[in-house]
């Protein structure tokens, strides 16, 4: 793609944003933002949160990284329900930042408890706004429509009267689902990671009309990743699982134990990882039943990925409710390692598992348990590695998205 005679300002809305990261969404809004400075013709910058008690409340702060400058705005900690949604003080600081950064337009990614007032502010400038969902905060204040019990919501479309044994204020809870459908109405496109997704939210009352399935892309494997895997196939021929998720039920990871306690067979190994912030997901004790032998891999960012990867032969992504996109799922397979997974809705739409090979939600420990056993006394049993997008490739469908729109006011105007 050839360099753009005139530089675009994208600013970039997010909860969290390097060097603060958290988060597949997180991962998916830093990426493509650096790949778009990469190819030229743009120029991004983010605006994203902090909870600091030696901080003026809604102070903000500016830091760096990888050439992207990120406004932090300082949020008090005891904030009422409504302001995880729409907080008149975030606003007023988003439209400072708007009116002092003058950007082209504003792609908004995760933005709770940033509020819905990043619309109020971008319109009041106007500047138009693209907004990408990456799970369900929109539909549903749990965030991922995921009951009080645990199990998944099931709701398709969603509707918020039948919300009611869910959330602790019921009108409180209707006000924002009816706030949150009507400001998506002034999104000049929202964005989805799987047709799943979008179409659960537009059955659902949500932006209808203006809605576009924009695929994450993934960090392809290094140039030396499959020596390294190779290297260690050899070294040790033990079939090795792998698990990102952590200890909660709504993982799967009760299914995940259950179907390797027992199994009547150690020659293989499993590796967790503990994706936490503070490393409290995992024990060596949660593993010690786990026929196997077990251990305990330490959270990992973009580029130290591989060594994870390079470890494993099998993911197992056992998720127990309807996802909108499985990013691991997608790294594992660009590196030719085998998928165990659910039929966890976006999840599946890579297409590289049977539809008879989903596991269904719910379903007992048996199911998995046998597909283990069956990868155990295979020895054929490491997929090639499927061609899967990267984010240079996610960044070049965005760019298509803001000349869409841009060119459209160039028109105009």
């Amino acid at each position: 793609m050839g360099l753009r005679m005139n530089t675009r300002h994208i600013l970039l809305a997010n909860v969290f944003f390097a060097p603060h990261s958290y988060g597949g969404a997180t991962v998916v809004a830093e990426q493509v933002a650096q790949a778009l400075v990469r190819m030229g013709g743009f120029r991004v910058t983010a605006v994203s949160l902090c909870a600091r008690s030696d901080l003026a409340p809604y102070f903000v702060i500016k830091s760096q990284k990888d050439g992207i400058e990120n406004y932090l705005i300082n949020v008090p900690k005891n904030r009422s329900y409504g302001q995880f949604y729409d907080n008149p003080e975030v606003t007023a600081r988003l439209a400072e930042l708007i009116n002092a950064l003058e950007p082209d337009l504003v792609h908004a990614h995760c933005i709770q408890e940033i509020g819905t007032g990043i619309f109020t502010a971008a319109q009041s400038a106007s500047v138009p706004l693209i907004l990408s969902v990456h799970d369900f905060w929109w539909l549903c204040e749990r965030q991922f429509m995921i009951r009080i019990d645990g199990s998944y919501c099931g709701q398709n479309p969603v509707e918020i009267d039948r919300c009611k044994g869910c959330v602790d204020h019921f009108w409180a809870a209707k006000l924002r689902f009816n706030h949150l459908k009507a400001i998506s109405r002034q999104a000049a496109i929202v964005t989805y990671p799987s047709q799943f997704a979008k179409d659960l939210s537009e059955a659902s009352g949500f932006a209808p009309g203006t809605g576009v399935v924009w695929k994450n892309g993934v960090q392809h494997p290094g140039p030396n990743f499959f020596a390294r895997q190779a290297n260690r196939r050899r070294k040790d021929g033990r079939k090795v699982f792998g698990y990102l998720g952590g200890p909660a039920q709504i993982k799967g990871w009760p299914q995940i134990s259950r179907a390797f306690t027992k199994l009547l067979r150690d020659d293989f190994r499993g590796i967790v990882v503990d994706g936490s912030l503070d490393a409290s997901w995992w024990q060596p004790r949660d593993l010690a039943g786990l026929s196997g032998e077990w251990s305990i891999h330490p959270r990992f960012d973009q580029k130290d990925m591989d060594d994870f990867y390079a470890e494993i032969d099998v993911l197992l992504f056992m998720s127990q409710w309807k996802e909108t996109f499985g990013l691991a799922i997608r790294e594992a397979l660009a590196r030719g390692i085998r998928v165990i997974q659910t039929d966890s809705g976006g999840t599946v739409e890579h297409g590289q598992t049977p539809p008879e090979r989903l596991i269904p939600i719910g379903a007992s420990h048996r199911v998995l348990r046998d597909q283990v056993l069956e990868v155990l006394e295979s020895d054929n049993f490491t997929p090639q590695p499927v061609s899967v997008s990267g984010f240079d490739a996610q960044a070049e469908d965005l760019v298509q998205m803001i000349d869409r729109v841009l060119g459209t006011l160039d028109k105009v105007a």
